[in-house]
């Protein structure tokens, strides 16, 4: 454990031992984006259908190497069908072989529509058998300005809560947030829940009986919401889809307990390895690409 497999995933990923990893977070190639300049790499493919097929692929030895109650947490963003260009290059001289593309219409869909590639996804592992227990809305509020005048600037992606059976491991306990109201009063709604019955209890200090089973939250936290609002932290060096560690944290902490192991079978410059030892798991990464691996070892050189 705690170590990188360069290679290609679909390859790698049936040499694992059955059932020996406790958390997935991962966040694959997406569709016709960038030419990470390595062969028969996932994201290149010349139909969304062939790319939604080898993500299914790739999953479908997840589900196997992922025990009974454990989680996939899958971020995936979206993309325009012969919209042009995509964002920005890496600066890493070593990884100036990822590279732009221009993008043409793909076929059954007209140049300018938004494929909805992560929920083509989503039904396609749901199909296969995953649970999709949940659709979390990344709010990225440092987003980089489009140059577009027909459609808001786009500055969310999605994390799809996957899981084997209908029963698994979920520490809700581990993630609660501050709870927020109007008054900032956090105990004013049980759990974080919104009280609704008018205005009326701005003018008492004490909340009435009749408040529909609801009680005054005595913790100060309330179950984590759907939406996650997280800047991005791109990795100095690294390439350019890096995650932030703030977006894998929270994953890893309900996904898992400590000593546990957690996977990325797309590792990129290791967000989820850095996660994992600051919140005392093991993990496991696979990348094909060869040039991350003294980037990992870079960043987890505090951990040594």
């Amino acid at each position: 454990m705690n170590n990188l497999l360069i290679g290609d995933c679909r390859n790698i990923l049936p040499t694992l031992e059955t059932k020996s990893v406790q958390c997935v977070v991962t966040s694959p190639p997406y569709y016709n984006l960038r030419d990470y300049g390595v062969t028969s790499q996932i994201g290149q493919e010349a139909t969304y259908q062939e790319y939604i097929e080898n993500i299914v692929d790739v999953f479908r030895e997840v589900k196997r190497v992922l025990k009974d109650d454990g989680t996939v947490w899958l971020n995936l963003g979206d993309s325009y069908a012969g919209s042009g260009q995509g964002g920005n290059l890496s600066k890493n001289k070593k990884l100036k072989s990822m590279t732009p593309l221009k993008r043409t219409p793909l076929a059954g869909l007209k140049k300018k529509d938004l494929i909805g590639i992560p929920w083509r996804v989503a039904f396609a592992l749901q199909e296969d058998g995953w649970y999709l227990r949940q659709d979390i809305i990344w709010h990225k509020p440092n987003v980089m300005p489009e140059a577009v005048k027909d459609r808001c600037t786009k500055s969310h992606e999605y994390i799809f809560l996957l899981s084997k059976h209908k029963n698994y491991y979920f520490d809700a306990e581990a993630i609660k947030e501050p709870v927020v109201s109007i008054k900032g009063n956090n105990k004013i709604f049980r759990n974080g829940g919104v009280y609704t019955k008018g205005q009326s209890y701005f003018n008492s200090k004490k909340i009435e009986a009749e408040t529909h089973g609801n009680k005054p939250n005595e913790s100060g936290k309330r179950n984590k919401r759907d939406v996650w609002i997280i800047p991005t932290h791109p990795y100095k060096g690294a390439h350019f889809a890096a995650f932030p560690l703030g977006l894998v944290i929270p994953c890893v902490l309900a996904g898992s307990r400590e000593g546990d192991v957690i996977l990325d079978p797309f590792f990129g410059s290791g967000t989820v390895a850095e996660a994992a030892a600051l919140l005392n798991r093991n993990w496991l990464g696979i990348d094909i690409n060869p040039d991350y691996e003294p980037l990992y070892k870079q960043r987890l050189a505090l951990f040594a």
